[in-house]
């Protein structure tokens, strides 16, 4: 398991934006984390008081940026910056998160990389229950990207 110490320097999400907590395992094509930032207070993404559900794509699209950029630094290099620009075929189970206990499972498979863009499938379960999935896409703005996938 990687702690946030392992790797949070090497994504732009910093400070309390950062909504993972853990990896807890990776591949070359996928990852798995962990997050409690559900249940904090100071989550960004809450409005009025709560976290809805469609704040789930962001954790997917930081899994994604973990994943790239542990890729990356894995081949010798820092991972390019990026912005997400698609989401597809996003279900939400809940109407909100912030009221579920215990922590959210985050689980990305990359579908294609190219070095001007990522693909990722994502899904995020709560105590071993999908609350949430998605494609999710990413446009490199510059340097090396992840290969295509054989």
């Amino acid at each position: 398991m990687l702690t946030r110490d392992d790797w949070g320097h090497l994504i732009p999400h910093q400070g309390s934006m950062c909504l993972l907590d853990a990896i807890v395992e990776f591949t070359a094509e996928t990852i798995r984390a962990r997050s409690d930032s559900h249940r904090r207070t100071d989550n960004p993404l809450r409005s009025d008081g709560i976290l809805r559900a469609v704040h789930l794509c962001e954790y997917g699209a930081q899994s994604m940026a973990v994943h790239g950029a542990l890729l990356a630094r894995a081949a010798g290099h820092a991972a390019a910056p990026g912005f997400l620009v698609s989401l597809r075929g996003v279900t939400l189970a809940v109407s909100r998160i912030d009221d579920l206990s215990g922590p959210l499972e985050v689980f990305g498979e990359r579908l294609l990389g190219s070095e001007s863009s990522w693909q990722y499938a994502f899904r995020i379960e709560h105590a071993g229950i999908e609350i949430a999935s998605g494609r999710a896409a990413v446009m490199l703005v510059e340097g090396p990207g992840m290969g295509n996938r054989e």
